[in-house]
């Protein structure tokens, strides 16, 4: 009893330290609050993150000190990833709640969708938004990109080992390598990708003339691959800027260097080129990557009257160009595999038929590179499963002495890492299938649109084959299932049944 007591207060207390980081984030947007004279149009703005600034400090700090807190163990990392992240949503959600008067399963299911770097929004009339919370919802995303974990282990002080195990809670359950050794090198070398991606997002933003304000939030959601957006109509509201299709082009980069592992970023910028082609998941991604937007795009034009393309840009349902075509699959499919959920067009649009619709759930379901701030299930484990196929039929045809392994990059996949992609990829059509019969009961939902809306959570993926004012009409049974959907998505699913299955508090 005596041990199972010092779990639970070892875990308090790691609650409390990040409740002290997501105090101190609540004070950034007052930067924005201040720069854009807020307090003369939005008086309950500074309250809505000062008062929950100061608590989460004040509280976070006695846990803290007054609790004391020792290395956890691989369970226990686990309950403190599940439960930091519900305490988190949970904190990060009250400035919606003050300042813009939501109630609070829409609070803290959209905080829940920032951190996770989902997207869903219940949240519209953006464009009219008090400029704080726009940065806020930005904000929070960018710091989950990485992990809200990640960046508390980052900016903290805790031990090595205990940084590690808490580490590997957070991130992708399985093993993808680390840049060096070392936690805090590993994670220095994350953070300093990361932030060099964002100022350079930033600095060509404003470069093509988004605007310092927009450029700041986006670079933000882009790298991210979150997909909040300033503006109700997302990316599409740069359409008829003077350079719409460069701006575009620099939102399909950044989102695809967030889909890529940042460790193989990491060797490219050490001068390891071939890495970008060469490497196993690597080649996934460019493969699905081309053959979605093949798809894409070919749809579109086998069901539409070919006399409705034209040779000058047109901004309608009707007359496309080429490249406008090209562009707008490209963009689309970009922002799905890599689980950012920008859009320049409505995937509900007749733009895309059935078969882009078909493809855009799959892309939801599979998402980007493990070690990436993109969701989903991730291409390497597709890839080892298709290897894993491969071996079972070569198997079938050799000798039943012959010993065929699965070989993933020059490696042999075990049979322990096998069964938990197994257990994983199980579980994911498991909580869809299960995410999907909740939406159909307490909605009006057909079973398309209730399969998407779950998948687009756990996924961690934003659109959906319905509308945003239905998504915030929805029931909150709903919301709720989408809001664990979310983090089980983003934390791979195993801390969430791990904070569930009783055995865990035993």
């Amino acid at each position: 009893m005596k041990s199972q007591f010092k779990q639970y207060v070892s875990i308090v207390s790691y609650l409390g330290a990040l409740m002290i980081v997501m105090g101190v984030l609540l004070f950034l947007p007052l930067i924005i609050y201040v720069i854009y004279g807020e307090h003369f149009e939005h008086e309950k703005i500074l309250l809505a993150f000062v008062l929950p600034g100061f608590f989460s400090i004040i509280l976070g700090s006695f846990l803290q000190k007054q609790l004391p807190s020792t290395v956890p163990s691989v369970k226990e990392a686990m309950l403190i990833t599940a439960l930091g992240w519900l305490v988190a949503s949970a904190i990060a959600g009250i400035p919606f709640m003050i300042g813009i008067n939501k109630s609070f399963i829409d609070s803290f299911f959209e905080a829940a969708s920032g951190l996770t770097t989902t997207g869903i929004t219940v949240f519209t009339g953006l464009d009219d938004m008090p400029r704080s919370i726009l940065f806020w919802r930005s904000l929070i995303q960018w710091v989950g990109g990485l992990g809200i974990l990640t960046f508390f282990l980052a900016v903290s002080f805790r031990g090595a080992t205990a940084a590690a195990t808490l580490f590997s809670a957070e991130s992708h359950k399985i093993s993808s390598g680390r840049p060096v050794p070392g936690i805090f090198n590993t994670l220095k070398i994350l953070w300093g990708i990361y932030i060099i991606f964002t100022v350079s997002c930033f600095l060509l933003l404003v470069l093509e003339g988004v605007g310092i304000f927009d450029a700041a939030n986006h670079c933000l959601t882009a790298i991210s691959t979150g997909g909040f957006s300033t503006h109700d109509a997302s990316v599409g509201y740069y359409s008829n800027y003077p350079h719409g299709y460069l701006i575009e082009y620099t939102f399909i980069f950044f989102m695809l260097m967030g889909g890529i592992n940042f460790l193989v970023h990491y060797k490219v910028l050490k001068g390891e080129w071939r890495t970008i082609y060469k490497d196993f998941e690597i080649r996934w991604f460019w493969g699905i990557l081309f053959l979605a937007t093949l798809l894409v795009v070919l749809d579109h034009m086998f069901k539409t009257d070919f006399q409705t393309l034209c040779t000058t840009k047109k901004f309608n349902d009707l007359c496309y160009t080429i490249h406008d075509i090209f562009r707008i699959s490209l963009f689309q499919v970009s922002s799905l595999i890599t689980s950012t959920g920008y859009a320049t067009k409505d995937i509900n649009s007749p733009f895309f038929p059935a078969l882009a619709k078909q493809v855009f759930v799959l892309l939801m379901i599979v998402g980007g590179c493990v070690g990436s701030t993109a969701g989903g299930i991730k291409l390497l484990r597709v890839g080892v499963l298709t290897q894993s196929l491969k071996a079972e039929l070569r198997q079938i045809v050799s000798s039943p002495n012959c010993v065929i392994p699965v070989v993933v990059q020059g490696k042999i996949i075990g049979n322990k890492e096998m069964q938990r992609i197994s257990a994983l990829v199980l579980s994911w059509f498991a909580l869809i299938a299960v995410g999907a019969w909740i939406t159909a009961i307490f909605s009006d939902l057909d079973s398309w649109q209730s399969i998407s809306g779950m998948a687009s959570a756990l996924g961690n993926m934003g659109p959906f084959y319905f509308s945003v004012e239905k998504m915030a009409s929805l029931n909150p049974i709903i919301k709720l299932t989408y809001t664990v959907g979310m983090i089980a998505g983003r934390l791979e699913i195993l801390p969430i049944f791990v904070l569930f299955y009783r055995s865990s508090w035993k």
